[in-house]
């Protein structure tokens, strides 16, 4: 059982390292990052239940990841609606620069 998991957590891994690395669509790379992370749950799930010796540790670390996610997802499209105000694009490309 353990393999499928970590099957399909490369495979969402991999769907978001395309989506950060291909898109220029800045919510697309934010959400794609947040793909990533879920991949990275996902490991820490399996291998806490599949483990040598089975634990919740797994899940704890996969529960403040979690809350650390949805802190950073906020904090970016907060930045990413102030950019969007100043300069009229979410395109990423055009955000090398902090200042214009």
């Amino acid at each position: 059982m353990l393999p499928s998991y970590l099957t399909l957590a490369a495979i969402l891994f991999c769907i978001g390292l395309y989506g950060a690395l291909a898109k220029r669509n800045a919510i697309i790379v934010l959400l794609s990052l947040e793909l990533m992370l879920n991949a990275v749950n996902l490991n820490l799930i399996a291998f806490s239940k599949y483990g040598v010796v089975p634990s919740l540790t797994g899940q704890i670390f996969s529960v403040f990841t979690i809350t650390v996610a949805a802190a950073e997802a906020a904090v970016a499209v907060a930045v990413l609606i102030a950019l969007f105000r100043s300069r009229g694009t979410v395109d990423v490309e055009h955000m090398n620069a902090m200042r214009r």
